[in-house]
């Protein structure tokens, strides 16, 4: 979910479209009800206590790319960016208006007043592919040993032009396993390397012979020199 304050840091539709296929994902697509409904309150939690509310709609991956429609035929060119055949819908009354909005926002306007279909707040809109929004990232689920836990880390502060990312942790002790488990072949190799070293100075020092402080180091002849022998 990337949430900017400033609107010179909001992006095109085929720019937020690109932002998340480059970390392997897709713009939003929503399968029913139950999904809109988590997204709605994942939006809830932009605002923090004495922070303000800022508007700000969001892409999601609902687009049309037919031509020469009439209005009755045009809600039904609408498809979603990530190939999903999903036909749930969520428009705000009167939309889709068509002509050339051919992209979906989802609504983020908690300051806006009321319309004729109430507040501004996520049901859908169609807008030109140009304007500048917010938008919804969708990713494939990862396969973890246990429940991911969900943490919501937001920096909408007056003046950040930093995004706002959900993201989905683990917890400390799987993190641990996954780092342990690979480490197990080098400490075994080590274990056997000191292993084989010990064996290899110990028997080193079982074949060394010590020299009595006794003997002697030099070179003496046994044999005794005649003296008689000896010139002068």
């Amino acid at each position: 979910m990337a949430y900017f304050h400033e609107l010179s840091s909001r992006v095109s539709f085929q720019e937020a479209r690109l932002a998340c296929e480059s970390e392997g994902g897709a713009l939003l697509s929503l399968e029913n009800e139950a999904e809109q409904k988590l997204i709605e309150s994942m939006l809830q939690n932009l605002t923090k206590p004495g922070t303000g509310i800022s508007d700000g709609d969001f892409w999601i991956g609902l687009w049309r790319n037919g031509e020469g429609q009439t209005f009755g035929a045009c809600p039904d060119l609408y498809q979603w960016s990530d190939g999903s055949g999903s036909q749930y819908r969520n428009w705000y009354t009167d939309e889709p208006s068509c002509g050339s909005e051919k992209c979906v926002v989802m609504y983020h306007q908690p300051t806006a007043n009321p319309g004729l279909g109430g507040p501004y707040l996520y049901q859908w809109n169609d807008d030109r592919c140009n304007m500048k929004h917010n938008y919804i990232c969708k990713y494939e689920p990862e396969i973890n040993p246990t429940s991911p836990v969900e943490k919501t880390y937001f920096t909408n502060q007056p003046g950040d032009t930093h995004q706002n990312v959900v993201v989905t942790e683990a917890g400390i002790i799987p993190n641990l396993i996954y780092v342990v488990i690979p480490t197990i072949p080098l400490l075994l190799l080590i274990l056997v390397a000191f292993g084989t070293c010990c064996f290899q100075m110990l028997h080193k020092s079982k074949g060394r012979t010590k020299t009595s402080p006794t003997q002697s180091t030099l070179w003496i002849s046994k044999s005794t020199r005649k003296e008689s022998g000896m010139e002068v």
